[in-house]
Order: C-alpha cells, then structure tokens, then sequence
C-alpha cells in the first residue's frame, strides 16, 4: 500500500522504504511551486525505494518526468540516493548545501584504498584493536574500496543552496536555514508561510535529520582524508539546535518518523539529553580512556558485543565528537604522552 499523507497547503510526503534498517522509511516531501512539483529529499537508491516514491507521486497526481527540482537535506543516501535517478527521469534541478556537495565530489573523485588507508589509521589512532583494523587493510592491499559503501557514485548536485536565502521557487516562500552537526552541510527548510490549519506559528518546518520527534540524530565527526582542521560537530548541531528553536515554527516536517508540533520543547529535550550525555561521559573519563574504550562503555541501542562492525565505526566517531565537545568547553583533556591517546576528565 502506498504510503503518502496530505498535509495541506501544497505539501505532500510519501514513506519511501530504508532497506535493511531500523529507520524503516525516509519521508519524502512534495511540494507544489507555480514551475510545477519539488521534492525535499528523494529517498534511498533501491529500486522499491524508487518503485515507492514513483507510485506516491501518482497517487498525489504527479508523474516523476514533471518533477521541476530536488531539495536535498543533506548528502546521507536514504536522502540523495535517488536523486540521480529522478534528473535521469524529468530533467529537474539539483540543490544542495556547498558543504555536501564537496562530500558528494570528493567521494566519487577519490582513488581506490585512500578512504580505506585513511579510515584503518584513524582506527587506530583511536585505539581499535587490531583484529577490527584488519580486514580495512586487507581490502585495501587488494587495491579496491568497499562496493557495499552506499554513495560511492552519487549525483553532483547543480544548485547551491545559500543559507538565509529564499529558493528560486515561483509562489513560495522557502528560507534555507544551515543547520550543521549531522553533516557539515545539513540544512533546515523553513517554508515561511500560513500554516493551512491554523495552527500558532511561523510556517512550518522540513528539518531532514536536525530535528526528529524520538530520535536524536547522529554526530560523529567530519570525516575528510586531506583535511587536518579539528571540528567541532556536535557544537556545531547543539548551536544549530538552538537557532531552530527560536524560529517559534507551527509545526516540523521531518524526514523520518512523524510530523509534529512544539519545536521549541523538542530543542529543550535535546539540548537536555546531551547535556545528560555530556555529564555521564565525565563519570566514565575518571580513568584514562582511548576513544575506542569511551565508545564501548556508552549506551547505545543494544550492548557493544551485538552492534556491527560497520555501525562501530559509527559509534567511535560519535564518542570522539562527544570528546572533542568536553575538550573545548574545558571539562576533559587529553593525557599527555599516552598512545594510543587517552582522555580524562579535567
């Protein structure tokens, strides 16, 4: 059964299927502009995915070749990933954030075994035991990269998106407001317009991954092989959580779960559980701890001997974001001289 809600005024959003993951759908969002539909997001590459977002599209009486453009989020696959597709398919526009973008370029540009090279060191560097590194070794010394990793060949976008801009979109009033912290491009879309049902607000929301209504969005760091410069993502995702909750929005359209109302006491919970989260890693930090030590001793959906080896990666760079956060704020430092290096509470 196609899986497509109205939700007035225009807008439009059809359950397109995640495989193989817990998330289970991306929502995405159709709206009506005065140049014909655009899409804010476009779901995963898989060819349900795409049989799903083309079977919502009638139901709502769009056909995929008249689609005038694609919003993207944020350049994660279950977003971008059929973006391609749907250019191959209409003819339509491409617009992204310039930060994901460069994600986008770099990823398809770069050499066999360099992600692989540079992900085993990292791995490393953290403190990973060596039977997790090698099988990144083994795949790189037989000179090709993982074909399993989704958005190894995903489309270059042909727009940009400025933030603090309105989209070129003939009869509405769409703002781009940069939310970094989940991707360093990630933006928020806020559609500055009545609400249809009346609701008290300032338009309405589509917050792709920033903002969801059970789930806090993961943070890990921003990964690039030939850039040294030390980020900051979940300072950047608690600052860009702030500026969303002061829009005083009706309601937020998110890109997975479910609409709903209250962004202001969703920004609260977050910025609470963080702080939470912040305070409990200070309780483990009263011994030394690697990265990789810290990630197995957090609290993640299910305990570390059953998380995969992929979502361990994952898992290691939220850890390190979460550290590089009580590095700066001056709650933790780093134990000179340890190596692998290990952090304590300051």
């Amino acid at each position: 059964m196609t899986q497509v809600m109205n939700h007035g005024g225009g807008v439009h959003s059809i359950k397109v299927p995640i495989p193989d993951n817990p998330l289970g759908h991306t929502l995405v969002h159709v709206l009506d502009t005065g140049r014909g539909p655009v899409l804010i997001d476009t779901g995963w590459d898989d060819p349900e995915a795409w049989d799903t977002l083309t079977a919502g599209l009638t139901a709502v009486g769009v056909d995929i070749s008249g689609i005038h453009g694609v919003v993207i989020t944020h350049h994660h696959p279950d977003h971008h990933g059929l973006s391609g597709q749907v250019r191959e398919a209409s003819g339509a526009w491409i617009a992204m954030h310039a930060a994901d973008t460069a994600i986008v370029r770099r990823t398809r540009e770069s050499e066999p075994g360099t992600w692989l090279s540079y992900l085993a060191t990292k791995l490393a560097t953290v403190g990973a035991p060596e039977d997790h590194i090698a099988p990144l070794l083994a795949a790189r010394e037989k000179g090709g990269r993982m074909r399993t990793l989704p958005g190894l060949r995903a489309t270059l976008p042909d727009r940009e998106i400025v933030p603090g801009e309105l989209l070129d979109l003939a009869g509405r009033e769409l703002r781009a407001i940069w939310t970094p912290g989940h991707t360093p491009g990630h933006v928020c879309l806020h559609l500055e317009e009545d609400h249809p049902a009346n609701l008290p607000g300032r338009g309405r929301l589509f917050s792709g991954d920033h903002l969801l209504p059970g789930i806090s969005p993961h943070v890990g760091l921003y990964e690039d092989p030939d850039d040294a410069t030390e980020t900051d993502p979940l300072g950047d995702y608690l600052a860009s959580l702030e500026r969303i909750g002061r829009l005083g929005v009706a309601e937020v359209l998110p890109a997975h779960q479910y609409a709903f109302a209250d962004a202001a006491g969703r920004v609260r919970e977050l910025l609470d559980h963080h702080e939470e989260r912040l305070t409990g890693l200070l309780g483990l930090l009263a011994e030394p701890l690697t990265p990789w030590q810290l990630a197995e001793r957090m609290e993640w959906n299910r305990p570390w001997e059953q998380i995969p080896y992929g979502s361990r990666n994952i898992a290691v760079s939220e850890a390190e974001a979460h550290l590089r956060r009580l590095v700066k704020l001056g709650r933790a430092e780093a134990v000179a001289g340890s190596e692998p290096v290990t952090f304590v509470a300051a």
